[in-house]
């Protein structure tokens, strides 16, 4: 089919290549303009564009497509079957979803309707969804509500931060858009409804509907008065941004594990082992010191991380960023931070 895709960050790029390696005629991207990128500061196009201009594919970036009749019209002009959206990070106007003969499809990365609109991969792993998965999407005017062609779930791993699940669930989308194009090139064009009949699409409803709200500075606010599991989470999810301090210096954390004994076959053996010392059994609502403050470094364990004070059970840090120094994990980073039981991690 001629195919016109819409995709901006890396996350889309598995699904362009899918795509145009199964044989479909890319006859243009749509992505957002150039930014500004890096210490430099220098004007770079989206990863999108990028593998775009690669494979020899005509680029369109509209500022505010739907602003922008002229651009509307060149599209237009391209003549596709079908129009595929992938994380391209403006609403379509009703100008643009009707010019397609087949539809506008969109392969989002989560199971609908949980997490609708932007950060459904951040969101799932913040909340500690068990599995997540990619749906492909009749697109409409409401944000995310159309019926689902098709679906596929994937199970979240506890230590998988969002990165590697982005990674998997890229892969995925890429691979479903392959299989769905040849049922809407089956389905054939006219009226919508019959159209989408045909394909026997299955409504969404609005049970179990999240929204996934646009994330603020504040939520990559560490507090260590939270339990170790839900810093966790937010490790995981913001990776690589969620912040803490140290000395006074801005502190990322990369890599952490609760240490619940419940959870200790989901953990490494050095975290699991750490979990059955540290780990609280149940009923218990504090650390055996209740005057312990929260953030304390209670133990510095050699070629693994620091142990830290939260709510509850502690949070074992394996690798974290100092402001100013590389990322560093295990016994380098215990060195750069020269840390101590008693010292204290805070808000930046």
């Amino acid at each position: 089919m001629r195919i016109l895709f819409w995709g901006t960050p890396a996350y889309a790029v598995p699904s362009l290549d899918a795509l145009a390696a199964a044989g479909h005629q890319i006859v243009g991207v749509v992505s957002q303009p150039d930014r500004r990128r890096g210490r430099g500061k220098e004007l770079m196009p989206s990863a999108v564009k990028a593998r775009a201009l690669e494979l020899g594919i005509p680029v369109f970036t509209p500022e505010r497509i739907r602003k922008d009749p002229d651009c509307q019209r060149q599209l237009a002009d391209l003549g596709a079957d079908v129009y595929v959206v992938v994380a391209f990070g403006q609403i379509l106007p009703p100008e643009i979803l009707e010019q397609p003969p087949l539809g506008c499809w969109n392969g989002h990365g989560s199971l609908l309707p949980r997490w609708r609109g932007a950060g459904p991969i951040q969101w799932s792993l913040l909340e500690g969804d068990s599995e997540t998965g990619v749906g492909i999407m009749a697109m409409e005017v409401g944000l995310d509500t159309g019926p689902v062609l098709l679906e596929r779930s994937l199970p979240i791993g506890l230590l998988e931060n969002a990165r590697v699940l982005a990674e998997r669930l890229a892969q995925l989308t890429g691979a479903l858009l392959v299989e769905a194009m040849p049922r809407i090139e089956a389905a054939g064009p006219g009226p919508e409804a019959e159209r989408l009949s045909r394909l026997q699409v299955k409504q969404q409803g609005e049970q179990g509907m999240t929204y996934a709200r646009m994330l603020t500075k504040e939520d990559f606010q560490i507090d260590w008065t939270r339990s170790a599991l839900a810093i966790h989470r937010q490790v995981m999810g913001l990776y690589p941004g969620a912040t803490s301090s140290w000395q006074g210096k801005r502190l990322k954390l990369l890599a952490t594990e609760p240490l619940v004994k419940r959870l200790a076959d989901e953990l490494s053996p050095e975290a699991a082992t750490l979990a059955q010392r540290w780990g609280l059994e149940p009923g218990e609502l504090s650390l055996p010191d209740p005057a312990t403050p929260a953030g304390t470094v209670l133990e510095v364990v050699p070629e693994v991380g620091l142990v830290v004070a939260t709510s509850g059970c502690p949070l074992l840090i394996r690798e974290a960023q100092l402001e100013g120094k590389a990322a560093s994990g295990g016994q380098s980073l215990l060195q750069q931070l020269g840390a101590q039981p008693g010292d204290h991690l805070g808000r930046v």
